[in-house]
């Protein structure tokens, strides 16, 4: 690698040359198996130093202790097990060049009573934590002294597991409750003054130094400023750094903010929609306070930002976790002078959010992070070259067209409107989500360097398709909105028509989400600059039960904003014309009242109706019959289905042509598909 970037220049943190300054921050995927790093987990950071990563960090809020509970699928590191698991990861990461550490915790207030042994959380005091909900008993004298031991035992663990290092969790955790006076209310040696505040996390170091010796790196990561009314300021939180780096601690992670409601979670980690870096001049301000490294991430998702943070002396190590879980070979593509090629971040938070929706992380456009044992990042080529045709530019085409040109196929694409992208196009019109355009510029560019044909303003039939002489046809043509819900609502407009500005409503407004992700409070958002009034209604009894809590969170800021009325529980029985107006009747389910709404404007938001007349006109003769066998899918095997021995070419669908789902189940759609064709 040059040494001319600054980026990649190595760095020494005590003893241990990093071969570059970019670091994947302590996160938790939630790829444990029985809370240890096992084949997913490894293969997950083992793919990060195939990419050129300087450190890798594993595990963040890896537990010390039984009783601090796996809330999000934690690494439970308190067990004698984790150590072979951890010697196998971190040998493998080593070979590729990298170092690799791990974040330890006890997450105290921050977990839930009611998962894995069912203990009570412990706290500092007495807290309810609004997050993961548990209300938790203070720690005694004996709980602090075992949790210190626990803290020690488990970085011995880690040492023997041939970690690099270690960094402790002090933002929002045990640890750092004591020093906050946020939540240390303790009237014992523990409580009161800065020094008795101090005295537990100091005992913790000291009994870490112990068991791993002087040489070991020991770090943390730290919130600075808890940006709350009676928490830790900025200067409080360099007084306690500068008593950390005296006890022994030999990096310092910059944090900003603090974690209890979701709001402050995603001030923290800020989601799409927020500025670029917004942490990055502060993380600078607490280096020029500091004498050792600090390192710092928070939506540094770009190579431009992330060298400006080394070349001004910033940070000495600078955090691209979300951009690299886009792109795990993001280093060595900057070495190669290929940034133009980095799958770029876009924000949406997936990542963290698929924690909670759907059991781990991934990435909305990256579908081989947190598959690395089933879908390899990089595409073998094809063992024989066939001619190609994808139907639809959208997501799902563009990854299709892609992943075909990369096994080295030629590939036509025909779009028939004049833009590539799809509903993204639509959903970007967001002002929160107008960073998603990054997916559909990213793959056009790849497209172009993959020598794609691309056909716009091309409405393609079946007859041209079936008579040019393809051997492969994916269709790719996506879905319509979906508004039959319910008796009348052919009366109702659609959250399309809303988003693309050919509906701009003055009065009242009813929307109906019948969906429960991103459109229909899209569409709410976009009303607010012209309507009267709002309400938004809801069949579902949670909002929003397809968006974790990063991504809600700044639709829920924005509904209370803008004064819209919220009504969930009722589902759309029909709708009806009363006197120039649309009167909408809803029903609890179960229940046997309804409820009438008058508006004059109703938006409804219920998904998409998949476009299959050209797949419908090709299927009689292909030579599948249209079929994807599910163990080929899964196994990345080559489609076996052979219904038509006159057929003349394989036919496949796609994404929305399936059935309404979202942009990563789309791109995972086509990219498994064609990875083996």
């Amino acid at each position: 690698m040059s040494h001319q970037d600054p980026l990649l220049t190595p760095f020494t943190l005590k003893g241990l040359t990093l071969r570059n300054r970019i670091v994947s921050t302590s996160h938790e995927p939630a790829y444990s198996e029985d809370g240890l790093p096992k084949d997913r987990y490894r293969e997950y950071h083992v793919e990060k130093a195939k990419g050129g990563v300087g450190l890798t960090q594993i595990g963040g809020s890896a537990l010390v202790s039984p009783d601090s509970a796996p809330a999000f699928g934690n690494l439970q590191l308190w067990r004698d097990e984790s150590v072979p698991w951890l010697r196998r990861l971190s040998d493998e990461v080593h070979e590729h060049g990298a170092a690799v550490m791990t974040q330890l915790t006890h997450m105290g207030h921050r977990t839930s009573n009611y998962t894995d042994n069912w203990l009570p959380a412990v706290g500092v005091s007495r807290v309810r934590e609004s997050t993961h909900r548990a209300f938790t008993r203070p720690a005694d004298r004996w709980d602090l002294a075992r949790i210190a031991r626990d803290y020690a035992d488990t970085a011995a663990r880690c040492k023997e597991g041939g970690l690099d290092g270690i960094e402790i969790n002090a933002y929002s955790h045990l640890f750092d409750s004591f020093w906050t006076p946020l939540r240390n209310d303790r009237d014992d040696e523990y409580g009161g003054s800065f020094e008795n505040r101090m005295r537990w996390p100091l005992e913790v170091i000291a009994a870490i130094r112990e068991a791993v010796g002087d040489d070991y790196i020991v770090g943390v990561r730290m919130t600075f400023d808890e940006e709350r009314p009676g928490g830790l300021t900025a200067e409080e939180g360099i007084r306690v750094a500068r008593a950390l780096t005296e006890a022994g601690i030999d990096f310092i992670s910059v944090i900003k903010g603090y974690i209890d409601t979701d709001s402050e979670l995603a001030r923290m980690i800020p989601p799409m929609g927020t500025p670029s870096a917004p942490h990055l001049e502060f993380a600078g301000w607490v280096k020029r306070q500091l004498d050792v490294p600090v390192m710092h991430a928070a939506r540094i998702a770009d190579v431009a930002t992330a060298r400006y943070a080394i070349a001004e002396g910033l940070l000495d190590l600078v955090g691209m976790t979300r951009a690299m879980i886009a792109d795990p070979h993001l280093v060595h593509k900057i070495a190669a002078g290929q940034t133009d090629q980095i799958r770029p971040c876009v924000g949406a938070n997936m990542c963290i959010d698929g924690i909670y929706t759907s059991g781990a992380s991934y990435c909305v456009h990256n579908p081989s992070t947190g598959r690395e044992l089933q879908l390899p990042h990089q595409v073998s080529p094809a063992p024989v070259v066939k001619r190609c045709a994808v139907v639809g530019g959208g997501p799902a085409g563009l990854e299709a067209a892609r992943t075909l040109a990369e096994r080295g196929h030629q590939v036509t694409l025909f779009e028939a409107s004049d833009r590539l992208g799809g509903q993204i196009n639509l959903a970007a019109k967001s002002a929160r989500r107008r960073d998603l355009i990054g997916i559909v510029d990213w793959r056009v560019e790849e497209l172009r360097r993959l020598d794609v044909k691309i056909a716009v303003n091309h409405y393609v039939e079946a007859g041209e398709l079936a008579d040019a002489g393809y051997d492969v046809i994916i269709v790719a043509t996506g879905g319509i909105p979906d508004v039959e819900v319910a008796k009348g609502s052919q009366l109702a407009t659609d959250t399309w028509d809303v988003m693309s500005g050919a509906v701009k409503p003055t009065g009242e407004v009813i929307v109906y989400d019948d969906n429960g992700a991103n459109p229909a409070v899209d569409a709410v958002e976009m009303l607010t600059g012209t309507a009267r009034s709002i309400r938004y209604v809801s069949p579902d009894r949670t909002l929003l039960p397809e968006l974790g809590t990063l991504t809600m969170t700044g639709y829920l800021e924005m509904l209370a904003d803008n004064e819209v009325a919220i009504t969930p529980v009722h589902r759309l029985l029909g709708i009806e014309k009363v006197e120039g107006r649309l009167k909408a009747t809803f029903a609890v389910d179960g229940a046997h009242k309804t409820t009438d709404m008058v508006a004059d404007t109703i938006v409804i938001e219920h998904g998409t109706v998949p476009v299959t007349d050209v797949y419908d006109d090709l299927v009689d003769g292909s030579i599948n019959g249209g079929e994807i066998d599910l163990h080929d899918l899964l196994t990345l095997s080559p489609q076996s289905p052979h219904h038509n021995p006159d057929g003349r070419y394989q036919l496949y669908r796609v994404g929305d042509a399936v059935a309404s789902r979202t942009i990563q189940t789309a791109v995972l759609d086509s990219f498994r598909l064609c990875s083996a064709i």
